[in-house]
């Protein structure tokens, strides 16, 4: 099994409903933190089912979810569906669209399931595909001395917040024995220090790379922000 495999499959990575749903709830407004003017293209790269989007939508002129999994696209097109101004598409036809198509890319929680091949040529695809001028913003890239237990603190700190803890107690234990595990065994998550990460964004062509507030929970992961020269 791998990656892509995994998240096309059944799995139970959120805890419960409210996790998954506070999740996207959170992705949702940090996303549109980002968004630069009302009526800008946006890509959502790596987007997973995108409980809230619906809400980007709104926020913005056109918007693109990009998943591998066919069965996660199915879904999203089933709930957004009725939406004009949301595309749902694979990997594939985001690098079939027309050049400088975005204002802004985003990728949350997407590079540690990358080998650093597969992240340095998908940069390049983000770069032919933003408008120049236009934004590159990359969340939850994970620092190599983060260690999965600061990963379960700080869900479980969360589920406090929102009301969960008891499910994500039994999460962790579930996850424990699941094939997320054995996948993060076997595959491991790629991560990379803010040096590190800067250099390779700066090394794909991307210019005034800055760090931001992280997306979603975890403040101790990273998220950093890179424009297209115009």
């Amino acid at each position: 099994m791998s990656w892509r495999d995994f998240w096309n499959s059944e799995h139970a990575i959120y805890v419960s409903p409210r996790h998954k749903a506070l999740h996207y709830r959170q992705i949702a407004t940090d996303l549109i933190g980002h968004i630069p003017a009302p009526d800008a293209v946006v890509l959502d790269h790596g987007c997973g089912e995108a409980l809230d989007a619906a809400r980007i939508a709104l926020a913005c002129g056109r918007l693109y979810l990009c998943e591998a999994a066919p069965s996660v696209r199915e879904k999203l097109r089933a709930m957004l569906g009725a939406k004009a101004n949301v595309s749902v598409v694979s990997p594939e036809e985001v690098e079939a669209l027309p050049d400088a198509t975005f204002d802004l890319v985003v990728a949350n929680s997407l590079i540690q399931y990358l080998t650093r091949s597969e992240l340095v040529a998908l940069l390049a695809t983000w770069r032919e595909k933003l408008k120049p001028g236009g934004r590159l913003v990359i969340a939850d890239v994970i620092p190599p001395d983060v260690s999965p237990l600061t990963d379960a603190s700080q869900l479980l700190a969360f589920a406090w917040r929102g009301g969960f803890l008891g499910a994500a107690l039994a999460g962790l234990v579930r996850t424990a024995f699941s094939d997320y595990r054995k996948l993060r065994a076997q595959y491991g998550l790629s991560t990379y220090r803010e040096d590190e990460i800067r250099g390779i964004i700066a090394g794909a062509g991307f210019a005034d790379i800055g760090r931001d507030k992280n997306f979603g929970h975890n403040p101790h992961r990273m998220t950093f922000v890179g424009r297209k020269p115009a």
